[in-house]
Formats: structure tokens, C-alpha cells, sequence
């Protein structure tokens, strides 16, 4: 019997006695093995951690392997329908017990095959066998076999995945490839790594990739900023995943631009942070923290002064859907914050009919939410996602269960969030209604609703660095008398542990129960439909009527890693975005009115790409710090030819019907925002949006439709001019190949 389920046994026996357990008191005699459930159950352990910033069960930064962000001595355990443990990894040759040194691992993220027969996860290897060794670890994907209970498992490392960084978070694709977060750099150059997120320069994972493993294609399907996390596919053939979207201006570079003044945003700490002149590797450091895009933040009212705007601040976790290949990145249904949040300050402040949200319209959705984080789809109703909205910090990303329904077809305003637990589970505070917190929801094919519990309410207090006040464990959970779900039996007894590594400068020790995590059904599933590729009927029309073929057009945009973008009028807006300045109107063109007032005037959409441009030295340090935060530049890629522009650079000219069309750069993060014709911003997006090789994108409005514009019309249907105009200048300029006329361009 592995050492490690001796272990849990040797727990029960301490439970015989009441003992306290991590602030748990083990109530029964004989605690019960659990529930049965119809299919066997993958899950992980891992050695408690008190610090809740950039390390394992963190929100965001959670990717990296060295081991101040996590301690060795976990492993891939499988708990069968009888109640019965395996431990996977131990079984197949991998992991210590005792001392961690070469030979120990830590596991996580598993996911299972849609044939039910084969599991994908992340590991890292290795610990310092001696004190002072310094060694780089790496979170590498590795594939189990075996998985029935008289298996011997056999784990093998997949193929061809990116070495010496981080890949974590594996599913399978329904076409045999691997996608997975990496924080590979963008473009694989060495000196970029780490990318360094917009919020405290931490490293993060630069986005969602697909890998072939037999023949080692890799491509990046979302270039996400400040990361993406725990991608599933859902029962639609959707990738859906957290995107942390962050797009505000660097707060560590506001404190360097105010410090020791005492004013701004002086908070009394210096950074060093700096502009590098290009993404190169032999980019020069310059004395300049500039920053152009998007509009100050509220501290720097140096910048602000003179101007109407109140400063910009954007910080959640939201729910985004790609299909496979990385097109049509989107919030997943289109919502946004106008829908989940539960307040969105005014962009500007000197017009009546721009204001700050806070509840007092009413809307479809009741129930606020903050982030959504770890989400799951309910394999018994498709479309129903359930996460967890948790505080960024002090709670290892725990929190408040959560669902919502939300299949294709249903539109952003007719989507409610529903409060799986009580909203007192958010918090920290301990109330009636509190009944601990919740980590990795999993709807069960039998109904059962699973998750990562902990009794404890409030933000960690434990002793660093793993005598956790947090006791993670597997739970079933019931309906209660308040209408909510709360935690009812344990699937283990417990497991414990006992180890002990080197820091590698100190000598740590722990013995006691291991945390339970990331658990998902082994069970066979149907795979899923590719979603289908179609250009919408005016779009095809405007490629008609200029004679190109939409196959010439993808292959040429492919061959020069481009995209087409396309919006069909941007003087429509959704209905519910009363935070931004709407009554647009293209000067000598298209206008839409939603309410009396100011009239804005719009000429151009200028584009800004993620270019890693923003370094820092620290405080104290004569050297950078390696990898880069992104910074929004105007759209320079050389690759770009779009009809010439008098507007500011980066821009396109908006069409007198108030249509937009434009080449961008793909596979590297994108925003925009519509100026006046002296170039100054009106409209500025507040995403970061990935577009692939070949994809032509359309949108039909600038804050695009949920259901009605702010004149209270449906989506546009208007041929966009732009696109027109845009097809016919590419005529001009490019030799293309053999065209496909109309009988080929309408299949």
C-alpha cells in the first residue's frame, strides 16, 4: 500500500481522537469514505502555502515552478466510485517521499480525454538536493495512461511542447491537438521572458497556445496582457477560459512619475520603471515612462487637469470564449461589465448623459459578480457555466460558487448570474451565511455538485510558509435551508504528509494534511462540433461587388500573419453603455441619437497594438529586471497596408455610412478607440482582442449590440463602404493570385 494512503489512514486514527486538523475538527469516530459516484474522480495535492501573491493557488501568477511558488510533495491521485485512492503519480515511478530533492514533483491542472481513457497534466520536477543549489524549474505537460484500478499507470512527457518555460492548464482539442497557458514570450524571443503583467509587473503567462504534438506546430491562439487561466472546451466545440483584463496604465510608473513630491500618485515607493525603444534585444533603455494609451488614471491629475475626463481604472476576471484556432475572441457572450458588475464610473464629466452605474437601472441580471475564475461547464445542461468569484488576494482564489447560462444563442441581456452558495462566501467575514469557501466547482455526470472546500471564512493567517489556515478538501455539496449550496461529505479520509527540502536557503519542514484540488470526472464525453466559419451576407456582398475572392483575401492575410477587421457602423452602441460618450455622428454621415444632448463627432478608429516596451530596475538595482510589461503603441507592424490616413497613427478613416475596415496585426493583443478628426479619443475600447492569420472579423457596432442600440434599432445590416474601399486600395497594391468568382465565394 503507497505510503501516502497509509498516511491518510494514520489520520483517521488521529480523528478517533478528535484531533485538530489545520482548524478543522474531524467530528466523527469513523469518518465516512465519501459518497458513491458513477465515474472515478482525478484530483491533486499539494503541500499547503500561507502567501497568497504569484504562487500556486493564486489568482493570477500561479504558473511558475521554482519553490517559494510551490513546495514539492504533491501528486495525481484518483479517488474510484467505491470510495478507494490511488495515487497516480507514485504508482508510475514519479515523486519523493520524505526529502524532496531530485526526484520530487508537484502536480496540477488534469484533465481528462474525451475517450475517458487518458489524462493530460502539468508537473515540475526537481528540488535542490543540497542548500545554496540554485536550479530553474519548469511546469512541463506530461500524458497518464492507465487508469483503471488494476492499471499500472504509465505517464509519459508529451512531445514537442515548449521547453524551458512554463506550460500549464493542458485540455485536449477535439482534433488532437494540446491547449494549454504558457508563458512562453509571444514570439518565443528569450529576452522578452517574462512577459510582466499590467498590474504589479508580475510574470504571468502570456496567453492560450495549441500545440500538434506529433508534428510540434504551436500557435498562439489569445495574447493576453496580464494571462489567461484554466481553459475548458465546452460542449459547443467553444475554448472557454479566464482572460484578466487589466488595460489601464501602469500604476507602478505613476508612483516613479510622482515620487517624492508627495502629490499624484506618490505612494511613497520607487520602482524604476523605464521605456525600452523598441521590442528588440538590443533595444536602448530610455530616460521616459511615457505612456499614450488608454487615458490617465485618476491619481495622475497632472494629466488630467484641463481635460474632462475623471481617469480610468479596469480590473476583472471575466469569462472569454475563442473557437479552436483562435477566432472570434470575445467575452464570452458578449458580456461585460455592463451585465456582472455591480458599479462602472463615468469616463467623463461634463455631460448629463454620461454617468456612473451603481445599480439604479434596471436590468435582466440581478446578481453581481466581481470575476469568475475556474469554470466548468454542467455536462447535464450545456451551455451552464459554474466558477468561483473570489478577491484577488488573501483567499488562494477562493471564494463564492456561481453559475450561469449562457449557450450561443442566448444574448448578454438575458443571461443572469445565479448564486450557487451565498453571496457571504465572496467575503471574508463571518456571518450566519457563511459556510466557508470554495474553490474548482465540477458538476458531476450523476448531478453531484463537487468542490474544493475550506471551513475557514477570513484571508489567510497562517504561519509562512505552509501552516495554512486554509484546510483545501474535496466535498460534496447539499441544498441548505436558506436556498443555498453548502459543503456536506469529504471524498477522502484525508491525506497527509510528511516533508521536508531545501528552500533552496532554508530548511523547510511540514507534516500534516495536504490540500486537495483541481478535481475533474474521468468519464467518457461526446466531442463537440467545430463551430462554423461563416462571413455574414453584406460582408460577402462588399467582396462580390469588388471582385476578390475571400479565399485570395485569407491567404494573403495568413502569408503576412494579418487579419481583417471590419465594423459595419460604429455610431451604434449597446443600449445599456451609459459610461462612455454616445449620439455619435460620422461628419457628413451616418449618426445615431439615443437621448438629447451633446452630439459627438467621430472620423477615425486608431488601432494600438501590445508591444513589450515597459522595464523596471527596482529601487535599488543597476541592472533590469529580466522581461517586459506590455505597453498600447499605435499599430505600426510593418506588415500593415492600410489606404493612407490623415488621421493619428494607427488609424483608419471611419466611412461616411459608419462602417470601418482595417489590416491588423495577428496573434499580439489589439485595442482601439474612436477619435474626432483632430485625432483626440472619444470612444476608447477597454479590452485587449486577439485576432489569427486569415481571420476576417466582423463586428457590427462600436460597444457592440446585445439585443439594441441606444435609438432602441437592432444590430446594423448596412454593406460596409469601408470594406469596399479597403478591398479596392488592396487591388491597387497587391498582385493576387488567380481570383474565385461569385459561384465559389457563395458556397
Amino acid at each position: 500500500m503507497p505510503s501516502k494512503t497509509l498516511a491518510a489512514l494514520a489520520l483517521l486514527v488521529l480523528a478517533l481522537f478528535g484531533v485538530i486538523i489545520n482548524n478543522d475538527i474531524v467530528a466523527s469516530a469513523i469518518p465516512p469514505a465519501g459518497p458513491t459516484v458513477q465515474y472515478p474522480i482525478l484530483f491533486v495535492t499539494q503541500i499547503p502555502v500561507v502567501a497568497d501573491f504569484t504562487t500556486i493557488g493564486s489568482t493570477f501568477g500561479n504558473h511558475q515552478g521554482d519553490l517559494s511558488s510551490v513546495a514539492r510533495g504533491g501528486d495525481l491521485w484518483i479517488r474510484y466510485p467505491d470510495g478507494t485512492l490511488k495515487n497516480l503519480t507514485l504508482a508510475a515511478g514519479y515523486g519523493m517521499e520524505g526529502f524532496q530533492g531530485a526526484n520530487a514533483i508537484a502536480v496540477r491542472d488534469p484533465a481528462v480525454h474525451w475517450s475517458g481513457s487518458k489524462a493530460i497534466f502539468s508537473m515540475v520536477i526537481g528540488a535542490p538536493p543540497a542548500q545554496y543549489v540554485y536550479e530553474d524549474y519548469y511546469w512541463q505537460l506530461y500524458e497518464i495512461t492507465g487508469l483503471n484500478p488494476n492499471d499500472t499507470p504509465v505517464i509519459t512527457k508529451v512531445p514537442n511542447q515548449p521547453a524551458d518555460v512554463n506550460n500549464v492548464s493542458p485540455i485536449y482539442g477535439t482534433d488532437g491537438r494540446i491547449i494549454f497557458t504558457s508563458d512562453r514570450p509571444r514570439n518565443g524571443a528569450p529576452h522578452l521572458y517574462p512577459q510582466r503583467d499590467e498590474y504589479e509587473l508580475a510574470p504571468t503567462v502570456s496567453g492560450l497556445w495549441s500545440l500538434d504534438p506529433q508534428t510540434g506546430d504551436l500557435q498562439l491562439l489569445n495574447h493576453a496582457p496580464s494571462g489567461d487561466f484554466t481553459p475548458i472546451v465546452d460542449s459547443y466545440g467553444r475554448v472557454v477560459f479566464t482572460q484578466w483584463d487589466h488595460l489601464q496604465r501602469d500604476q507602478q510608473a505613476d508612483a516613479d512619475a510622482g515620487y517624492g513630491t508627495g502629490q499624484n500618485c506618490d505612494s511613497g515607493s520607487y520602482y524604476g520603471t523605464f521605456n525600452y525603444s523598441d521590442e528588440s534585444a538590443d533595444a536602448v533603455i530610455l530616460d521616459d515612462r511615457t505612456e499614450v494609451y488608454p487615458e490617465p488614471r485618476s491619481c495622475r491629475q497632472d494629466l488630467l487637469a484641463g481635460t474632462n475626463l475623471n481617469g480610468h481604472s479596469f480590473n476583472h476576471f471575466f469569462p472569454w470564449t475563442i473557437n479552436q484556432d483562435g477566432t472570434d475572441s470575445e467575452v464570452l457572450n458578449h458580456l461585460g461589465r455592463h451585465e456582472l458588475h455591480g458599479y462602472i464610473p463615468a469616463a467623463i464629466n461634463d455631460d448629463p448623459n454620461i454617468f456612473e452605474y451603481y445599480g439604479q437601472l434596471s436590468r435582466y441580471n440581478p446578481n453581481e459578480i466581481v470575476n469568475m475564475f475556474q469554470i466548468k461547464e454542467d455536462p447535464l445542461n450545456p451551455g451552464t457555466y459554474f466558477g468561483i468569484d473570489s478577491p484577488e488576494f488573501g483567499t488562494h482564489a477562493s471564494g463564492q460558487i456561481i453559475s450561469l447560462a449562457a449557450p450561443p444563442s442566448q444574448d448578454a441581456d438575458h443571461i443572469s448570474v445565479t448564486y450557487v452558495t451565498h453571496r457571504d462566501t465572496y467575503g471574508t467575514t463571518n456571518t450566519p451565511d457563511h459556510s466557508g469557501r470554495h474553490r474548482d466547482p465540477l458538476l458531476l455526470a450523476d448531478g453531484t455538485l463537487l468542490a474544493v472546500h475550506t471551513t475557514y471564512k477570513g484571508e489567510e493567517d497562517g504561519t509562512p510558509p505552509h501552516n495554512s489556515t486554509y484546510n483545501f478538501r474535496l466535498k460534496t455539496l447539499v441544498l441548505s435551508g436558506n436556498g443555498y449550496w453548502v459543503a456536506d461529505q469529504p471524498l477522502t479520509g484525508g491525506i497527509v504528509e510528511n516533508i521536508s527540502y531545501w528552500s533552496p536557503d532554508v530548511y523547510v519542514t511540514y507534516s500534516g494534511p495536504l490540500w486537495e484540488l483541481n478535481p475533474v470526472e474521468v468519464r467518457p464525453r461526446p466531442v463537440p462540433p467545430s463551430p462554423p466559419h461563416s462571413l455574414p451576407g453584406p460582408e460577402k456582398q462588399i467582396f462580390y461587388q469588388a471582385g476578390v475572392s475571400i479565399g485570395d483575401m485569407q491567404l494573403y492575410l495568413a502569408v503576412n500573419n494579418l487579419a481583417l477587421v471590419v465594423s459595419r457602423n460604429v455610431t451604434t452602441r449597446d443600449d445599456f453603455d451609459f459610461q462612455q460618450p454616445y449620439n455619435l455622428h460620422v461628419p457628413g454621415g451616418a449618426q445615431t441619437i439615443g437621448a438629447p444632448g451633446t452630439i459627438y463627432d467621430v472620423a477615425y478608429l486608431q488601432f494600438f497594438q501590445a508591444d513589450q516596451l515597459r522595464g523596471w530596475f527596482g529601487c535599488c538595482n543597476n541592472d533590469p529586471y529580466p522581461g517586459r510589461r506590455v505597453l498600447a503603441q499605435p499599430m505600426h507592424d510593418p506588415a500593415v497596408n492600410n489606404p493612407p490616413s490623415t488621421g493619428p497613427q494607427g488609424s483608419v478613416t471611419v466611412a461616411p455610412d459608419g462602417s470601418m475596415a482595417a489590416f491588423v496585426p495577428a496573434q499580439r493583443a489589439m485595442t482601439w478607440q474612436l477619435t474626432d478628426a483632430d485625432g483626440d479619443g472619444v470612444i476608447r475600447e477597454r479590452y485587449w482582442v486577439t485576432f489569427q492569420p486569415g481571420e476576417i472579423r466582423v463586428c457590427t457596432s462600436c460597444h457592440g449590440l446585445n439585443e439594441y442600440d441606444q435609438a432602441g434599432d437592432t444590430a446594423p445590416t448596412n454593406p460596409p463602404q469601408a470594406l469596399l474601399a479597403l478591398l479596392q486600395y488592396w487591388q491597387l497594391n497587391n498582385d493576387p493570385p488567380e481570383r474565385v468568382y461569385l459561384p465559389a465565394m457563395q458556397k
